[in-house]
């Protein structure tokens, strides 16, 4: 087996997962593949019809086809892929030796400001969808497989404090810290054309947008304005918000400060 690693960041929709992508890219030392077990969950299984979704042609599409892809692409250098636990579990927890050959670490934001961030792009999705109870379900899994807390890192601390909480992640899997790391040029990568819609606003970008308190209240605004037209979001807040507390009571033993 190669001694490459692999490193996943497991996320849900609308949790500032792109720009951390995004970050890692520019590093240029990793192999960065984006949200891969998509294909799995969309198209192999037509779990359902994904909006602003254009399936690149000879992209592996069954579960152990793309595993074997990623472990076929470690063999040559360090990989960094982003993806949903949603699109994976439980099939991922029984993949005992696929789950401890990477190293895993989950990124949670507010599900308000997810929910409402999702909902103006696809008023029609899935309480599933909404990613965050698979996140608790792996990450729990993964807890009681290895008898230790995968890293988790919450969205509002990368837009905080981009150095700090993205080194977190490179310093427990053992990655040099990279500063320029932290601005980008201009342009997309090519993999980002299959799902160009949802990303309109990081391709735009060069570095992670800070969190402000303006930010802040716009985000609880635009949920109370959008959930009186869309009461399932309100469901879907009840539904997932006992999952996030669950995961950010882990979030504060993973942060690391940077220069």
């Amino acid at each position: 087996m190669s001694a490459h690693p692999i490193v996943a960041l497991w996320s849900h929709p609308r949790s500032t997962s792109t720009a951390f992508e995004r970050v890692m890219r520019a590093r240029g030392d990793m192999d960065c593949l984006h949200e891969p077990f998509m294909y799995d969950y969309y198209v192999h299984r037509k779990c359902r019809v994904m909006p602003h979704f254009e399936v690149q042609e000879g992209h592996p599409v069954a579960y152990e086809a793309i595993r074997d892809s990623i472990l076929g692409r470690a063999e040559a250098r360090p990989v960094f892929f982003k993806d949903m636990s949603y699109y994976v579990v439980p099939r991922i927890v029984e993949d005992e030796a696929f789950s401890c050959r990477i190293g895993n670490c989950f990124l949670i934001r507010d599900p308000q400001a997810a929910i409402a961030s999702y909902f103006k792009l696809d008023p029609d999705v899935t309480c599933e969808e909404i990613g965050i109870e698979a996140q608790w379900r792996h990450f729990d899994a993964l807890r009681a497989t290895t008898g230790k807390a995968p890293l988790v890192l919450r969205s509002e601390d990368v837009r905080r404090d981009p150095r700090g909480t993205i080194g977190a992640l490179w310093a427990a899997f053992g990655l040099d810290f990279v500063p320029g790391a932290f601005e980008w040029d201009g342009g997309t990568p090519a993999d980002w054309a299959q799902v160009e819609g949802w990303h309109g606003d990081v391709a735009a970008s060069r570095s992670i947008r800070p969190l402000t308190e303006a930010d802040l209240l716009a985000q609880a605004r635009d949920f109370r304005d959008l959930a009186e037209r869309h009461p399932n979001m309100r469901r879907y807040l009840d539904h997932h918000r006992p999952f996030h507390e669950r995961l950010q009571a882990f979030a504060s033993q993973g942060r690391t400060a940077f220069s």
